[in-house]
């Protein structure tokens, strides 16, 4: 099939960001008296806005998180994240190929901090107004609600959008907004990006890339083909 737009998940796809985010997330729940390890926040936290995070970290742990927590946790990421973030491999050679091909983020991160990465990167006129955040948002992904913002955003059918999303949780929220979903396995923190891969197709994705080169192969024409 043919899509009418191309919707990208920021962390994980557009900016190589989750080793980062997990590390850390848990030196800040360990220094707040709630161990934590980096394995472990990539495992429970991974793809959900900050919203679902406090919530899971809390049921985990029975208390609520200090009142100044976010903020402090948002200094330290951002110190590590000045310690060399990046985009991920390819994907700004893979927007220089989409011509005129609307497009769009659908992120659990706050709007601010993708403005900022983005910027950082050099990518932003690749995106203008369409950058869609979830933070602050009651029903963030697995739920499809991101997704169709975007699209709504764009004006175009869910149904004929291709969504790249490297999380469960977010090629969750992507098929269930009817979208066709190619689960990317490109960025830093995929360790084992077959079993990754294998994964992404056991929830329902309808292509795995393991590079963005291997995905522009299959949207030259704007087409991407099953399984």
């Amino acid at each position: 099939m043919s899509f009418a737009a191309i919707i990208f998940d920021f962390d994980g796809v557009v900016a190589d960001s989750e080793v980062r985010a997990n590390l850390s997330l848990a030196e800040s729940l360990t220094a707040a008296g709630m161990p934590a390890t980096y394995d472990e926040c990539l495992r429970d936290y991974y793809g959900h806005n900050w919203q679902e995070t406090q919530r899971r970290i809390e049921a985990r742990f029975g208390r609520p998180l200090p009142a100044d927590f976010r903020e402090t946790h948002r200094e330290r990421a951002r110190a590590r994240y000045m310690e060399g973030f990046d985009a991920v491999p390819g994907v700004a050679d893979f927007l220089d190929t989409l011509g005129r091909l609307p497009r769009a983020i659908a992120s659990s991160s706050r709007a601010e901090y993708i403005g900022w990465a983005l910027g950082l990167f050099g990518l932003g006129h690749h995106f203008g107004a369409h950058v869609y955040s979830a933070d602050g948002w009651d029903r963030g992904k697995p739920h499809p609600d991101i997704y169709l913002a975007a699209a709504k955003g764009l004006g175009v059918d869910p149904a004929s959008c291709l969504a790249i999303e490297d999380s469960p949780t977010g090629a969750q929220a992507a098929l269930a907004a009817g979208m066709t979903v190619v689960g990317f396995c490109g960025a830093g923190h995929i360790v084992d990006r077959v079993a990754h891969g294998e994964m992404l197709g056991s929830i329902g994705v309808h292509r795995v890339a393991f590079t963005f080169a291997e995905l522009s192969i299959a949207t030259e024409v704007g087409t991407v083909a099953a399984g």
